[in-house]
């Protein structure tokens, strides 16, 4: 079912990988996407059914929707873990502590950019953050230290607030490329450096945005260099050019590198589907994993092929549940003419074919996009 050859076979590492969808926080961040409280609760079902492990429910304190969401899922009785969101500051803490969020992401800023624009010193957000993971750990909460635009961060300076953050109580540390601007092979030295620092005892989580078109490269370049999780959302939707997709990182992760997780990759283009539907945005018909043309055909050249998936396609549509097909229009071929002629059941021998395919490349040159099969049936007959 996947068909990628021998090149990557040196490169595979096997094992497994762990994946926290932050749809329900980072991904309402989209421009003009809001979800309420039942919408959110309805797309962490279909969360938890594709096998999501970590579900980021909201950030409490952003307003009564998304505290009222945060419970509802908390309360849903998923089998996916459920983690809040939080900024290192005690009411945020608090809001957690009262709606009984046993895990959560406790965020700050700790490049001097950021620390700059708010006006606040390093080594007073430092004491927040020290802070905030002693409060976590007194009260029960399962942390994670999230460095917003810690792949802009000072070296020192985030080294100290990474170890300072697990000595004080957090569990897990995310590297944050909050603007996307970390290359794939910085990621990976960062995360390498990371997991030296914090100790193999402390899982390693990686956060990445796309506004360079890297983010799955950079989550695949963090797992090979010691991330447990990888942070993402679905279709990748988030601020600016969004997030890393998660169906895109576990497909890639787990053909081109044998990497395992537990995403159901049959379930995934009906998951895009509905949270596009929810969220009221359309997805380029390209988008890798779930865009609607991966698996049409329009040029002949391909149809003459298209018996023989292998040749055409680097992995079977049936791994990700897609129907295959030809399209007619410009690009057609005889071949194209043959193949949708027999799944319209029409009669169309061969000595007409090559009059059917002038007619179709004229039609589809003059509407400037593809020839409808209705539009076909009256082309064949006549």
């Amino acid at each position: 079912m996947i068909w990628t050859g021998e090149l990557n076979d040196s490169y595979r590492l096997g094992g497994r990988v762990g994946l926290y969808d932050t749809t329900l926080r980072d991904g309402e961040q989209t421009v003009g996407v809001v979800l309420d409280p039942e919408q959110k609760l309805e797309i962490a079902r279909l969360l938890d059914d594709l096998g999501i492990d970590r579900i980021e429910a909201g950030f409490p304190r952003v307003s009564q929707d998304d505290w009222d969401a945060v419970r509802l899922i908390s309360d849903a009785g998923l089998r996916a873990e459920i983690w809040g969101f939080s900024r290192a500051v005690p009411a945020d803490l608090e809001a957690l502590v009262e709606l009984g969020v046993g895990h959560s992401v406790i965020e700050s800023p700790i490049s001097d950019l950021k620390l700059d624009a708010i006006g606040v010193s390093r080594e007073k957000m430092l004491g927040r953050i020290t802070n905030a993971m002693r409060f976590a750990a007194d009260n029960g909460i399962h942390a994670a230290f999230f460095g917003v635009d810690s792949t802009r961060a000072q070296p020192d300076f985030y080294e100290q607030v990474y170890k300072s953050a697990v000595e004080a109580g957090a569990k897990e540390v995310a590297v944050v490329d909050t603007l996307g601007i970390a290359s794939p092979e910085a990621v990976a030295d960062l995360v390498e450096r990371t997991v030296e620092w914090v100790g193999p005892e402390i899982p390693v989580h990686f956060h990445g945005h796309n506004d360079f078109g890297l983010a799955t490269a950079a989550a695949v370049a963090a797992v090979r260099a010691g991330a447990r999780w990888v942070q993402g959302t679905i279709n990748g939707m988030g601020e600016r050019a969004g997030n890393a997709s998660l169906g895109e990182v576990a497909l890639t992760l787990r053909a081109l590198y044998g990497v395992e997780s537990n995403l159901r990759l049959d379930t995934i283009r009906d998951v895009s589907e509905r949270v596009r539907e929810l969220s009221g945005y359309a997805l380029e018909p390209w988008k890798p994993v779930t865009g609607e043309t991966l698996f049409r055909r329009e040029s002949g050249a391909v149809a003459s092929q298209f018996h023989d998936p292998p040749s055409i396609e680097p992995y079977s549509s049936e791994l990700v549940r897609a129907e295959r097909g030809v399209v007619l229009g410009k690009k057609s071929g005889l071949d194209s003419i043959r193949i949708k002629a027999e799944e319209l059941g029409l009669d169309v021998p061969e000595e007409r074919r090559a009059e059917v395919l002038a007619k179709v490349k004229e039609l589809g040159t003059r509407k400037r996009g593809l020839v409808s099969d209705e539009e076909f049936r009256e082309l064949a007959g006549g």
